[in-house]
């Protein structure tokens, strides 16, 4: 199961018991996943349909409990995907789909009657549980999270601009930094950071996805940590090296044309042990020395050897 079927099974199974929270997730999950069918006026039929079988439970809970109804749950194997299976709730007007599309905001009057309503149905997320099942619903109905292990992605698909705006501002309202574009006639509410990612499962209640993006995102960050510390070790190695390498050149160069002896005392003690203890580090050299010199000590004479190597092959240039 991907992380998304995971997460939405985790929510679905929450149990909630305040009316007020009911009717915020179910005008969530109508929103997102009915369409409507108009026969006549205020005769009005709602199809939801899902591909989880525990989303389709709450729906017919929900509509149990809000609204007193029983309504089917047909069972049909998706085209698309053969191996999936799609569940279709129907409610006719005998069954009051009007007063339910009314309820839940869907619906709202007008001078010119009833119209559909774009917006999000703000007296309904009045309370900080409602707003919290309202964005859970929006979850279940339209919502996806990508593999944490490959990157962080979570987005929420509306065919409204408005509508998405709307979403986009109530997720804010959290500070989850929620964007919103467009793709392929759609408006994606999306959120792109895995911190913010966390907090948004903290605020819908799907704590174990939750615990497993932060176990997933502490062993990401881990590795990059050390993959960070083992490139910095080899960069310093590589450059610990290729001084090295120079400071040799540099030291055989002399030697070979003028000879060590002609040097003063300090720089042919070490140049002598350059060329003796090739790998050691620059504070070994000076522990070496007689007397010990720091390591900047040694540094300061290295560099003094590289300066006459290179008037001695700009003499010999000459």
């Amino acid at each position: 199961m991907t992380f998304s079927s995971v997460t939405k099974n985790e929510i679905s199974k929450i149990a909630v018991t305040n009316k007020c929270c009911q009717l915020a997730l179910l005008s969530a999950l109508i929103k997102m996943t009915g369409t409507l069918q108009i026969h006549g006026v205020e005769r009005i039929g709602i199809t939801l349909s899902t591909e989880n079988a525990s989303i389709a439970r709450m729906l017919f809970s929900l509509l149990k409990n809000c609204f007193d109804i029983n309504t089917r749950v047909i069972v049909r194997k998706n085209r698309h995907l053969k191996k999936n299976n799609n569940y279709t709730l129907y409610i006719d007007s005998d069954m009051g789909s009007h007063e339910i599309l009314k309820m839940t905001g869907i619906l709202q009057e007008s001078d010119k009657g009833m119209k559909l309503n774009h917006k999000l149905p703000h007296y309904l997320i009045k309370k900080a549980c409602c707003r919290k099942a309202y964005l859970r619903g929006i979850f279940l109905g339209s919502g996806s999270i990508s593999d944490p292990e490959k990157t962080y992605h979570l987005e929420l698909v509306t065919n409204n601009e408005s509508f998405a705006e709307d979403i986009k501002d109530l997720m804010n309202h959290y500070q989850l930094g929620a964007k919103v574009v467009m793709r392929k006639g759609n408006f994606v509410v999306y959120i792109k950071e895995g911190e913010n990612i966390v907090n948004f499962l903290n605020i819908i209640g799907a704590h174990n996805a939750l615990l497993k993006l932060e176990n997933i995102r502490i062993y990401k960050e881990m590795r990059n940590n050390v993959n960070r510390i083992v490139n910095c070790e080899t960069a310093n190695l590589d450059k610990t090296l290729n001084a090295a390498l120079r400071q040799i050149e540099n030291i055989e160069y002399i030697k070979n044309t003028i000879g060590l002896n002609k040097l003063p005392e300090g720089l042919a003690e070490v140049a002598e042990l350059r060329l003796e203890f090739r790998d050691a580090t620059l504070k070994e050299l000076g522990e070496m020395m007689s007397p010990a010199i720091g390591k900047s000590g040694v540094n300061h004479r290295l560099r003094k050897l590289e300066q006459i190597a290179e008037n001695l092959r700009d003499r010999h240039r000459e």
